[in-house]
């Protein structure tokens, strides 16, 4: 990395730096922390700021225009961790100065894929979302009214009012229950008991929305990664769209960083192995490397015999691997691919012997 490229900073040194801010934004906070001590603190909060201005500068001046327009998210936590903290030294006085160093919180969250995808799963969730919502709000107002009609002569300083036992529904129906309220009468007691079972059906249901909801985009972002791996595969760029669906389901994308074992020889062979990018090494008598659309692996599905060699990644390789259940499936679907996948093994065997 260049002394100046600080937008090219990865996540885990923004991790880093904020979390080394916050600490001592913490430590701050402490009164016996005064004179010497104090000052190497502030200094350090000031050096991490500086980076983060290098870092919001570089991004600006140093990329072009429309590199720029699609960093906006970042370049917005960017300009809040160097802005909010330059405007609290300005303009606020006292040992609150640092607090507002808080904001780096966000640094760590700038390149986060998670927060896209949630981002996605709320929008596509939302109605789902605001109606369980809408019931939330519903039985919370109900639980105060009928607490409040309940419980105000026997505690009119805790149910006195609907503002005063809309606390108690609160706590109630998260079924947090801090036991500061709680109901005197038989039917106070049963109103609470049947609160708390609403909450429960009622956090079920949020939970069970976002939980649907993430795994059907991290499936949809699965098979369109899968999709273009396999279309990417020259065997298979031939197929229409229905035998490609069929190949998405069953091939399993692998990466194997350079000088990793892909497979042993010896070892039983229950999946042979289709390369998308980089190349592999077959250590036989006289050694093979195999490029991008080339496949493996597959005597072990057709014999059934043990791996005849070795094979290892020449360079980090994009794999996709088919087991022998999916090869299979694959040959009924698809015989003219599994024809080409037997012939080039029968070709290989007779040749030298491949894994």
């Amino acid at each position: 990395m260049s002394a100046l490229s600080f937008s090219k900073i990865s996540s885990s040194l923004n991790t880093l730096l904020a979390a080394i801010g916050l600490l001592t934004v913490a430590v701050l906070t402490t009164p016996d922390i005064v004179g010497q001590t104090r000052l190497i603190l502030e200094l350090v909060l000031a050096g991490i700021w500086a980076v983060y201005v290098l870092q919001l500068i570089e991004t600006l001046v140093m990329h072009r225009a429309r590199d720029v327009r699609g960093r906006i998210p970042e370049i917005a936590v960017d300009m809040l961790a160097v802005l909010v903290p330059l405007a609290a030294f300005l303009l606020i006085r006292g040992r609150d100065q640092s607090l507002y160093c808080t904001i780096w919180l966000l640094k760590p969250l700038r390149g986060s894929t998670f927060f896209r995808l949630l981002g996605r799963v709320l929008t596509k969730e939302a109605r789902n979302l605001i109606g369980v919502t809408s019931i939330f709000g519903i039985v919370l107002f109900a639980a105060a009214l009928a607490a409040y009609i309940i419980e105000r002569d026997v505690q009119p300083d805790k149910f006195g009012s609907i503002p005063l036992a809309m606390w108690w529904a609160v706590t109630t129906l998260s079924t947090t229950g801090y036991g500061d309220e709680i109901p005197q009468s038989l039917a106070g007691r049963t109103l609470a008991g049947l609160v708390m079972m609403c909450g429960i059906g009622i956090f079920a249901l949020w939970a069970g929305i976002l939980a649907t909801g993430f795994y059907e985009e991290v499936r949809r972002q699965d098979f369109v990664r899968n999709w273009q791996l396999v279309a990417g595969v020259p065997l298979f760029q031939k197929l229409g769209s229905g035998a490609l669906i069929e190949i998405v389901r069953a091939l399993r994308p692998r990466v194997v960083p350079a000088g990793g074992i892909i497979c042993r020889k010896g070892e039983a062979g229950d999946q042979m192995y289709f390369i998308v990018e980089g190349r592999v090494s077959v250590a036989t008598p006289n050694p093979v490397e195999l490029g991008s659309g080339s496949f493996f692996g597959e005597m072990a599905l057709i014999t059934g015999e043990p791996r005849s060699a070795t094979v290892s990644a020449a360079t980090e390789v994009s794999l996709l691997s088919l087991y022998s259940s999916d090869f299979q499936m694959l040959s009924s679907s698809s015989p003219e691919i599994a024809e080409i996948i037997r012939q080039t093994a029968l070709e290989r065997r007779g040749a030298a012997p491949k894994a």
